[in-house]
């Protein structure tokens, strides 16, 4: 085999192990992201209030956090590949658990559980991810597992959202749990096994490693970005459908139109946004799509009601992309900074520390949001501000990081 037949034989493997693991993302963010345009239905259903709701929201990312951060004590310590199989099936069996819920405390029960294992799973796939992709092309491939968002919201969102009006809200769930029992047995058949390290750790060693990687500077200004990102654009993202169905007057059954022609669009964005990482440098990318997310997170967080509905999808699917969009520059440039024998822990403790951020934003949007005696959400300008002022403070983070590891 020549150099030029070799080099192409990898690129196509590198292919295959981003699609399957793309694959394993959009089942996993699909079971995350379903709870937003069933938002209107678990209120009207449980007769819960939007504190309550948002308690159903961040009940996933809270525990996410949490294992997250004690799944970081073991992450790098078995095989990637039987780590992700672990938790790909722990996700799967809450998942069930959330189609089988007959109530309001059995599905957040639930959640919690799935959140358990869908937190970990997302930092064991990203690890693979910086394992298996050289960091030249590392940007496009963070860009297309990242664009597993989008696959979720097209494809996804409204099977799901469909599924649950032909049958009931718990139908959409046991369609997450068939998508993701397939995406397992190919995970399982096409992925390499990948051990960082030959000789296993005491807990004690572990121990002793999991506190270097938390108290080290560059770790904590890397976990202080995506974090930031995180804490702004979940305080706005659970209350689009409720805001657009309460606030906006769109319909229940015109919700999947947020997500498909968002999820649509930033496909294509996302693609264009890692491409653009690995040509003209990440932080420079960053910047770009930070400062263009203002203008929508303000527009979408003060729309007025009764505007056409073409104009209300137009600022959704630009929030969407621009949204989703920083977190592929983020990201590339948060692989930069770990070292790759640390980089399952460290993973692990960045994903800990987003979805914990996340979780509190959630919750705290929950308690500045209200609802008039007619049922419209008030307040929800309020939450829009903070998300513009974080996107502006992480700007400032990526920087330093940017600096120190002379990135573009």
């Amino acid at each position: 085999m020549t150099h030029t037949e070799e080099h192409l034989a990898t690129l196509r493997r590198e292919r295959w192990w981003v699609v399957i693991l793309s694959a394993i993302q959009v089942a996993h963010i699909l079971d995350f992201v379903i709870m937003m345009p069933l938002g209107p239905t678990f209120m009207r259903v449980f007769k819960i209030s939007p504190v309550e709701f948002s308690t159903l929201v961040s009940a996933y990312t809270f525990s996410a956090g949490i294992v997250g951060f004690l799944g970081a004590l073991y992450a790098d310590h078995f095989d990637r590949k039987k780590f992700l199989l672990f938790n790909f099936t722990g996700f799967i069996v809450a998942t069930l658990l959330c189609a089988l819920a007959p109530g309001f405390g059995a599905l957040l029960l639930a959640r919690i559980i799935a959140g358990a294992f869908g937190g970990v799973l997302n930092a064991t796939v990203l690890s693979l991810v910086s394992d298996l992709i050289p960091f030249e092309r590392r940007g496009n491939a963070m860009g297309a597992v990242m664009s597993a968002f989008s696959i979720s919201s097209i494809l996804g969102i409204p099977t799901g959202l469909w599924i649950a009006s032909v049958f009931d809200w718990h139908a959409a769930f046991y369609f997450i749990c068939l998508v993701s029992a397939v995406f397992w047995v190919l995970s399982m058949l096409m992925l390499p096994s990948v051990r960082v390290r030959s000789t296993p750790k005491s807990f004690k060693e572990n121990l002793k490693n999991f506190r270097g990687i938390v108290f080290q500077r560059d770790y904590l200004l890397s976990f202080t970005l995506t974090s930031v990102l995180g804490f702004g654009i979940f305080g706005v993202i659970p209350f689009i459908s409720p805001y657009m169905v309460r606030n906006v007057g769109l319909r229940e059954d015109q919700l999947p139109l947020i997500y498909l022609f968002g999820g649509l669009c930033t496909i294509i964005s996302a693609r264009l946004i890692g491409k653009l990482c690995d040509r003209v440098g990440s932080f420079r990318v960053f910047r770009i799509v930070a400062l263009i997310s203002v203008v929508p997170i303000y527009a979408l967080t003060n729309l007025p009601s009764g505007i056409p509905v073409w104009m209300a999808l137009a600022v959704t699917t630009v929030f969407t992309m621009t949204g989703s969009g920083r977190f592929i520059p983020a990201m590339t440039i948060v692989s930069a900074v770990v070292k790759p024998q640390e980089r399952g822990t460290f993973m692990s403790l960045e994903n800990a520390a987003r979805q914990l951020s996340s979780g509190v934003s959630s919750q705290i949007a929950g308690f500045i949001i209200g609802s008039t005696a007619a049922g419209a959400l008030t307040n929800y300008n309020v939450v829009g501000i903070v998300a513009i002022v974080t996107s502006l403070v992480a700007i400032l983070i990526a920087y330093r990081i940017k600096t120190k590891f002379n990135l573009r």
